[in-house]
């Protein structure tokens, strides 16, 4: 019964120990589905289902017919086009990341897209190329098709190994587009959360360093190989710095004058994007500009600047990948589809919970794992989403996926018609256009200060993350930042925190014995709770802390109580003791066994529990004992470990467990266990746990329903903490919670 007095409440029940409980209120026996029931059920044929399944595998059937026409058309056409463009000029720029011709990056932005428009779940990212797989996709290729540095190099040769790197950059897509799709064909949407936000932060911020390292090259017009390998950046470096006298002074003007006008008009519309209707199409105005500037001068023939150049007009028909590349790059294909989904998912996850709509992980991994073999048939490289390009979308009014196909329309325009406008435009300016689009990243350099103040784990996270990726390549680096994540994980798990409780406030509240004043410890009870859950690898750490919290060693009490009772029944044997009604009498000066000799006579016997049913007084080992006799003192008769926080307990964790609880019962102290979660008895039971000496009736439901039980059953009703009242005509023993004072208990009869 609960009865509110006030902003205090009074609770009336019986002192429940788990098996009274179960006895008094009966338990639903439910079924729990096995793994077979789960496999039947998953494979079960039904209209319902077949409906489910169709709806579920194409989203477009869903949200399509449900299309706001009229409300929602213009603002998707805005949209799309701002979007579009953004796609076009990120596409050329990105391309140079992937070491291919810069017209394979407008195929990249424009098949994904298509795709996704049909089986995505996410109303407003902009899919297509992002500067971190692109970065991935250029490292597989500079690996299997290096650069020509004989200084032979002709145009013909030039072809050939463009052609060459396309197949490796279509290829290793097609590959990730695979192994997205069997992931989200096998359910494995939920692979995203081993990938922290500070391991994906550290990750994209080193690769924004390796995207800002690896365009230097077109900014300074140097022949820089490709250095895919550990530490490659290092190399990279030197070699930059080894040619930088032989720099192209007008590329080099160029970048840096594109680049201070993108960051100077990113940073307008980021401080006045809530006045401005739509951001600044910088990207565009500077594109727009550099090439006819360099059309009308003639960049190319008076200073020997490198151009984009002719871009391909028009489709390639689709091809098979490469089987030999594939063999190659099976690391690399796995790397790029778990980053290019969590990239896009975490994306997605923003705005959906912004706009309040579902996302379907299983989903996503499947639209983007067939955008990425339909994009790599096509000869694209591997695609993703933006932030910057998803941003522009939403900001400028996208509701729906119509914007993207819009945006797809704008990319196709410029690959069939007006591709040939973007012929005169330095490299340079691409490069310094997907340097624009790193701001963000790069900004992430903020979040260590943070992370070190709000979670010191997090913040190694990123740093060793970020370091890992940057000097060991960004593949090796990924497999290194999520080993040592999940190491994290074991290690805060392997030292769990334990505590001290005690009740505070008189009440039936038990919190850290240090972190308050006014609080109540039963005399001779330890309340130790474990805030974890316990296993092999932190159950020693366990039984360390509990023996710690409890002052003394209950193996070594053990040992030693049983080598004292060798002893006297050693003295009686030869008349040395004698036995008075209350103590025991040492008549003769005894010379004691070492403790080496006794350890070594039947060692097994001292880990027994004691027996004096041979002695003629049963010994009491608190008081004083024969001269020459000692074991160590016991303040305590019970301890209560608190298991509410304890999600699981393994089978290893379970046998040291039961052995430490065994070693506490038989030197007599009494062992409680609380707050067990709903079938921790049952396992236990599986488990072979409980015996003669441990039994589920140490099982109580909270901590102060074994408390309670603890201070009846040491019979301390003359204590002021409890008072024992009779009622005429109850036979229950209760709890009964004053506003003051700690509980009281009614044992009526």
């Amino acid at each position: 019964m609960v009865e509110p007095v006030g902003n205090h409440y009074v609770v009336a029940r019986p002192v429940y120990s788990e098996n009274l409980f179960n006895e008094e209120h009966e338990k639903l026996h439910r079924y729990h589905k096995t793994f077979w029931d789960h496999l039947k059920l998953y494979f079960r044929c039904s209209p319902q289902r077949a409906k489910k399944i169709a709806l579920g595998l194409f989203p477009i059937i869903s949200w399509l017919p449900a299309y706001r026409f009229r409300e929602w058309i213009l603002s998707d056409i805005v949209s799309g086009i701002n979007t579009g463009l953004v796609a076009v000029l990120q596409g050329l720029a990105f391309a140079l990341l992937v070491n291919v011709p810069p017209s394979y990056g407008l195929y990249a932005a424009f098949f994904p897209v298509l795709v996704y428009f049909i089986f995505g779940t996410s109303r407003h990212i902009s899919v297509g190329p992002f500067p971190v797989l692109s970065l991935m996709v250029g490292g597989v290729v500079v690996r299997l098709v290096p650069d020509d540095i004989s200084g032979n190099a002709n145009s013909t040769n030039m072809s050939a190994i463009n052609e060459e790197r396309v197949m490796v950059a279509a290829s290793v897509t097609f590959l990730s587009g695979v192994f997205q799709l069997l992931l989200g064909i096998l359910q494995f949407g939920f692979i995203v959360i081993y990938l922290s936000q500070s391991l994906i932060s550290g990750f994209t911020t080193a690769a924004a360093i390796h995207v800002l390292v690896s365009q230097l090259k077109f900014m300074l017009q140097l022949p820089v190989p490709g250095f895919n390998k550990p530490f490659g950046i290092i190399y990279t470096l030197e070699s930059i710095f080894t040619q930088i006298t032989k720099t192209n002074i007008a590329d080099l003007i160029t970048s840096l004058v594109v680049l201070v006008i993108v960051f100077v008009v990113k940073e307008i519309n980021d401080r006045y994007k809530a006045k401005l209707p739509t951001p600044i199409p910088i990207e565009l105005l500077v594109t727009v500009l550099a090439a006819l500037i360099s059309y009308y001068v003639n960049f190319e023939e008076k200073f020997n600047v490198a151009v984009v150049g002719k871009l391909e007009e028009g489709f390639h028909m689709p091809v098979a990948p490469d089987a030999s590349i594939l063999q190659k790059c099976i690391g690399d294909g796995i790397s790029i589809a778990i980053v290019g989904f969590a990239v896009a998912f975490s994306v997605a996850k923003v705005y959906s919970i912004k706009h309040d709509y579902p996302l379907d992980s299983n989903q996503e991994l499947i639209a983007f794992g067939l955008g990425n073999i339909v994009g790599g048939s096509f000869k694209g490289f591997a695609s993703s989403t933006a932030l910057s390009r998803s941003g522009v979308q939403e900001s400028t009014g996208g509701k729906t996926q119509v914007a993207g196909i819009i945006s797809a329309i704008i990319v196709l325009i410029v690959i069939l018609a007006i591709g040939f406008l973007l012929a005169p435009l330095q490299k340079s300016v691409l490069a310094s256009l997907a340097l624009g689009n790193l701001k963000g990243m790069l900004m992430q350099f903020k979040e260590v200060g943070i992370l070190w103040r709000k979670d010191k784990y997090d913040c190694v996270i990123w740093v060793v993350t970020f370091l890992a990726a940057v000097f060991l390549g960004l593949d090796i680096g990924l497999a290194t930042a999520v080993a040592f994540q999940l190491l994290t994980v074991v290690f805060r798990s392997q030292i769990p925190s334990c505590t001290l409780l005690a009740n505070v406030g008189r009440s039936n509240i038990y919190r850290n014995r240090k972190d308050y004043t006014d609080i109540y410890e039963p005399e001779g009870v330890k309340i130790f709770r474990c805030a974890s859950p316990i296993f092999f690898a932190n159950i020693e750490f366990f039984r360390d802390k509990l023996i710690t919290a409890v002052g003394f060693n209950p193996l070594r009490v053990l040992r030693k109580r049983n080598k004292a009772l060798r002893k006297i029944r050693k003295m009686l044997k030869k008349g040395e003791l004698q036995v008075t009604p209350v103590c025991l009498i040492c008549m003769a000066n005894h010379t004691l066994e070492s403790d080496e000799e006794l350890d070594n006579d039947m060692i097994e016997e001292l880990d027994q529990p004691t027996s004096m049913t041979d002695l003629p007084i049963h010994i009491n080992w608190g008081t004083d004992l024969p001269a020459g006799i000692t074991v160590p003192r016991v303040d305590i008769h019970s301890i209560i470990l608190d298991f509410s926080s304890v999600s699981f307990l393994d089978f290893s964790a379970t046998r040291v467990l039961q052995k430490t609880l065994k070693e506490f019962i038989r030197i007599d102290i009494d062992i409680y266990i609380t707050g067990a979660h709903e079938g921790f008895l049952e396992k236990l039971v599986r488990s072979a746990f409980f015996d003669e000496e441990i039994k589920p009736s140490m099982f109580f439901l909270t901590i102060h329903d074994a408390v309670l039980h603890i201070l009846l059953k040491k019979d301390i009703a003359s204590s002021p903490k409890l008072k024992l009242t009779k009622e005429k005509g109850s036979s229950n023993s209760c709890i009964v919670i004053p506003s003051n004072g700690l509980c009281s208990q009614e044992h009526t009869v």
